[in-house]
């Protein structure tokens, strides 16, 4: 029997009850990519709509975004993998330009800049907690980015070599620290940032948004030494 071939893109949707954004989100995915709908442990039947929709589901009962994400990456199968929301606050169809960027070798990480489009789509304590981490990002590796966003997209089997540990809300910033250890090329584009559906797990609260920043800020100063793999 001859196999199918494997997507042009893996992209990795972190989901914990995202009922009410699944059918926006799924919409937007990009033809010929694959969804990976990662189920955190949803109770509002999040799971379902997903497959009924034609995404992968993949089970992550363990609590935490960036467990989440790395079982999303581990399911891939793709050259190359990218990250989103599920929570409609991000475009899928916005990661085309970041995946050609990695496919000419131009960038080995793509990361999206978010900009707020609309009332509430990102208060003011999130906004703080996201600038005093690229800031202490900036000193640690120099970087000049101004966002930890979710949306990005990198090849996988480097993503795999670079070993991320964090299985919270510190795994965005540890991917990229690790990135720019290994000497990788790492870009930044504006995106439009929405409203999101529903309430936020993480950044909702200013205690939610320092719970997320001392995740973050833990791993900015942990040894590179897993790090992996060079710039191409």
């Amino acid at each position: 029997m001859t196999l199918p071939p494997p997507p042009d893109v893996d992209i990795v949707l972190p989901c914990l009850n995202e009922a009410g954004a699944l059918p926006w989100v799924l919409a937007r995915i990009p033809d010929g990519w694959r969804a990976l709908v990662v189920d955190n442990g949803s109770t509002d039947g999040s799971a379902d709509i997903a497959r009924a929709l034609g995404a992968t589901v993949v089970p992550e009962p363990r609590r935490g975004f960036g467990a989440a994400c790395h079982a999303g990456l581990t399911a891939a199968d793709a050259d190359i993998v990218c990250f989103c929301d599920c929570d409609a606050s991000l475009d899928p169809a916005l990661l085309l330009p970041f995946v050609d960027e990695i496919r000419s070798g131009s960038a080995d990480l793509v990361l999206g800049r978010r900009r707020a489009h609309g009332r509430g789509a990102w208060p003011a304590h999130a906004r703080a907690g996201n600038l005093a981490l690229a800031r202490m990002l900036r000193r640690r590796t120099g970087l000049r980015l101004h966002d930890l966003g979710p949306l990005r997209a990198a090849r996988r089997e480097r993503l795999l070599a670079l070993g991320l540990t964090d299985r919270r809300s510190g795994y965005p910033l540890e991917m990229v620290v690790r990135a720019a250890d290994a000497d990788w090329r790492i870009t930044e584009h504006d995106v439009p940032y929405l409203p999101r559906t529903g309430a936020s797990k993480v950044t909702g609260t200013w205690r939610g948004t320092w719970q997320a920043v001392r995740d973050m800020s833990r791993v900015l100063y942990e040894s590179p030494d897993h790090a992996g793999g060079t710039a191409r």
